[in-house]
This record gives structure tokens, sequence and C-alpha cells, in this order.
């Protein structure tokens, strides 16, 4: 990626100097079952999130700082985070009319307190609608170049840009509708929970294709990394991984050529009619 003339994002928030402090007991809900289908996404097996909002103490906010100058892993998503503004920004302006309210995102190690319940590192990256901020431990980016064989800058950057993604849902009103029709049909809570996942990942497409038309932020291999990210983190792949078959009923984020799919289709520079998951007959 082309990064050097990008800004760094002011809404960067820094929790690994110092862990997350106990507080009370906690109690499971809609933000924890996010948590827990975020959990299911990277290979966890979700009851352990739901039994730890539920058994062990909450956390109380941690203290945040910026992060340091000299950490160029911090630099690098402050620059991403950064051209997810400036791009959302013109996108809500010129296609809505409307100001984008840019998220938080949090660097945190091990586990820090979030709206949404207490974040586990072993969860990946996740978006909370309750503080609308990006959580993410940077270590994840190691695993993801070692147990997911996705290296690479923008494989980084997709990841990102996909959390990211959720808190546009989150803008448009389309994450609030979603749960509304989770809680009327609980049995098609995961083809729903897909069709917001494949959304996301068509977002992250249109803001890399539009960051790329007004900035050149792009290089040679950059959208390879990204598909080859979309799919390593595919349900199909990921299940297959863990237990040596498939269960399409049961996926919640959609199959590694789906991901694929949707990604390429936010890159054809469409708008954001272009991502709408949910009219699609098929994905």
């Amino acid at each position: 990626m082309r990064l050097d003339d990008s800004r760094e994002s002011d809404n960067v928030e820094d929790r690994r100097a110092s862990g997350p402090r106990i507080g009370g007991r906690g109690t499971i809900g809609i933000g924890t079952i996010v948590l827990a289908l975020v959990a299911m996404y990277f290979g966890v097996d979700p009851s352990v999130v739901l039994q730890m909002a539920e058994g062990p103490p909450t956390t109380q906010d941690a203290p945040a700082t910026k992060p340091p100058a000299n950490d160029p892993q911090a630099r690098f998503v402050s620059k991403v985070l950064g051209e997810t503004e400036d791009t959302w920004s013109a996108i809500f302006q010129k296609d809505l009319n409307r100001q984008y309210v840019a998220p938080k995102l949090v660097l945190f190690r091990g586990a820090t307190p979030t709206a949404c319940g207490t974040g586990q590192s072993a969860m990946g990256p996740f978006y909370c609608p309750g503080d609308s901020k990006v959580y993410i431990d940077l270590a994840f980016f190691d695993e993801l170049q070692n147990r997911f064989k996705a290296p690479g800058d923008f494989a980084q950057a997709y990841v990102i840009a996909h959390e990211v993604g959720h808190h546009v849902q989150h803008l448009l009103g389309i994450s609030d509708q979603v749960d509304q029709l989770r809680r009327r049909n609980p049995s098609q809570a995961n083809a729903l929970s897909v069709r917001m996942e494949l959304q996301a990942d068509c977002l992250a497409g249109l803001w890399a294709q539009r960051a790329n038309a007004a900035r050149n932020i792009l290089e040679g291999g950059d959208i390879e990394e990204a598909l080859g990210a979309a799919t390593a983190i595919g349900d199909d792949r990921l299940q297959k991984q863990a237990q040596g078959y498939a269960v399409p009923d049961s996926f919640t984020h959609g199959s590694s050529a789906q991901r694929v799919r949707w990604f390429k289709r936010g890159l054809e520079g469409g708008g954001l009619k272009q991502c709408d998951t949910f009219a699609a007959s098929t994905l």
C-alpha cells in the first residue's frame, strides 16, 4: 500500500499499556451474541464467549492513550483508519448528503471492556455497535499471516475496512433492522448474519476502490492480498480446518467464494446499492 502521504487518524485509542480492571458480574445480551458470532468467524467455540459473559466478572473502562509515534504497526493502523474516514466522509456527502461519523479504533492486548461485553483477543478483530468502536489486538496480524496464510499489508487493511464496514451498516440503520429480523425469525439468524458479513466485505471493496481513485493507495499485488485474506477466513475453509468438513447451514460469514465475490463487487466501482446483499437473490 502507498500510505506515505496518508494522514494518521486521531480516533485511535491505545489500551495496550494496561489491562482491564475487574468489576461486577455480567449478563448475556445482544452484544455478547454478536461477539459469539465473531468468535465462530475465527474458529473459536462461541459457547466460550457466552460462558465468559455470564460467569466471569465484567470489566470497567481501561485507560486509553494515543499510540506512540515510534510504533510502525500502530501508525499503519492509524493511517488505514484515516483512509477509511476520508473515503467514507466523501461517500456519505456525495451519495447520501449527510455527514459521516467516524468510529474509534481500540488497540488492546488480551482482553478489554466494551459496550458489547468483554472483548478477547481470541475473537479476532470486531466491531461493537454499542460504543461505535472497532477493537483489534495487533497480534492478530501475525495470526493472519501464520495461521491463515494471508500475508501482506493490504490483507491487514482489508480486515480493518471490513470492521469499518460494520460501522457503516450501523450508521445506515442496517444493523438495527437485522437485529429486529433476527428476533422475529430466530431460524434465519445465521442466514441474516451471512448477508451482513458479505455486505461488510463489499463495503471494504468499495472503500478500496474509492480510496485508490482519490489517492492512488494501491500497489501491485494488494488486491490479491485482500482476496487471499477473504478466502482464508471463509466459513467453509475455517470449518474444514477445524473439523474436516463444512456445514453450510451453520455459516455466519459466508464461504470463501462468497466473500471473494462480494469484495470484488465493491471493487467494481459502484455505489452503496452495489453492496445490497439483502436484495440479492443469490450470494
